[in-house]
């Protein structure tokens, strides 16, 4: 039985909105995204379960403690700086970044001003923190964790019904509007439990490249992505491609299957086939799946054409695994497909994990 954890904390963090090639835009990753995975979640017939709180030891497994402490204060230092007033920006933005190449020769040294701290770590000028933020990329945590608790309870499988998103986010940087990499979070989580070995199957339409920056060099876990090809353009840009196979003790544990503009179910899911077929032969003991949905035909986020009966195959094909599995939300922006595309994988995972 697949259940969700889903809870009103989805709600909290509104970015209101971004900036894009340097002009305002309307931000997509907003809170009625989160009523739309519990209407999707209803729709399929899960039942729900709250989050509970965790401690920060998962999180900072995976990230800079650092930049942890920077997300729990960044809004009301900002506020405490006088932005919103003297400026009228009531959200926290980054408008210079902080290259390491630049600092080479001299020691790292957290900025005084707040308009330039909003830079260390964030990478791209869309991905903004309001005063429900900090709550809200918190419980988006909590719930994957919860998730875990449920599989390591015995449970086959949850599905953590989350927003922010997170694969974007690596070990000391967050971007991509993600902000904790709530997928890492959990794989490393089970590892340390003891499971194994964990496969993550990232089927978001973008790469998520910090989830594969974090286990880059590991071998305990498996990272296998499916997504719209960077090389046309499409974000993140700079990481997705077929040559990036880990080093170190993870090579060969990273695998990217990039798509051209225009992809269908067919092509997709023969990736998505692949991977799976990548996580048995890997030895895995449990799975994370990165559940994007911004491949659906009516995303605009992704030139990817995937229907919604190729959703509904995608779930019966990751559940065929018999895995214990931690499904994690990601993306997926256009609030009816979104709907839809969702309730048809979590309806066909269901099935196939009580056959």
């Amino acid at each position: 039985m697949t259940l969700a954890v889903w809870s009103e904390g989805s709600l909290a963090h509104d970015p209101d909105a971004e900036v894009w090639i340097g002009i305002p835009i309307e931000g997509d990753e907003t809170p009625p995204r989160g009523r739309a995975f519990k209407r999707a979640v209803d729709a399929a017939g899960l039942d729900i379960v709250p989050p509970r709180e965790h401690a920060d030891e998962p999180i900072t497994a995976i990230h800079d403690p650092g930049m942890l402490s920077y997300l729990r204060t960044a809004y009301e230092d900002w506020t405490a700086a006088g932005y919103p007033e003297e400026h009228g920006q009531d959200r926290v933005i980054a408008y210079a970044f902080r290259d390491p190449g630049a600092f080479n020769h001299v020691a790292r040294r957290d900025p005084k001003s707040r308009a330039a701290m909003a830079g260390v770590y964030c990478m791209d000028t869309c991905t903004t923190l309001g005063p429900g933020s900090y709550r809200g990329i918190r419980y988006a945590v909590d719930a994957a964790l919860t998730a875990a608790d449920l599989v390591l309870g015995g449970g086959a499988s949850a599905y953590a019904a989350i927003r922010p998103p997170g694969h974007h986010a690596g070990t000391d940087y967050f971007g991509g509007s993600c902000y904790l990499n709530n997928a890492a979070i959990t794989a490393g989580y089970l590892v340390d439990s003891g499971v194994g070995r964990v496969g993550i199957i990232d089927i978001d339409a973008h790469h998520g490249n910090g989830s594969q920056q974090v286990f880059y060099e590991r071998a305990d876990v498996f990272y296998g992505s499916v997504h719209i090809d960077p090389g046309r353009g499409w974000f993140p840009h700079w990481s997705g491609f077929e040559d990036e196979q880990g080093s170190g003790d993870g090579s060969g544990f990273n695998v990217n299957l990039p798509l051209e503009p225009g992809a269908d179910d067919d092509r997709y899911l023969a990736a998505m086939e692949t991977l799976a077929g990548l996580v048995v032969e890997k030895g895995c003991d449990a799975l994370v799946v990165s559940l994007g949905v911004d491949a659906g035909a009516h995303d605009e986020n992704s030139p990817l054409l995937v229907s919604t009966s190729g959703f509904g195959r995608a779930g019966d094909q990751l559940a065929g695994l018999e895995l214990p599995t931690v499904l994690v939300q990601e993306g997926g922006y256009d609030l009816p497909s979104l709907e839809r595309d969702l309730a048809e994988f979590l309806s066909a995972f269901h099935r196939r994990s009580q056959a």
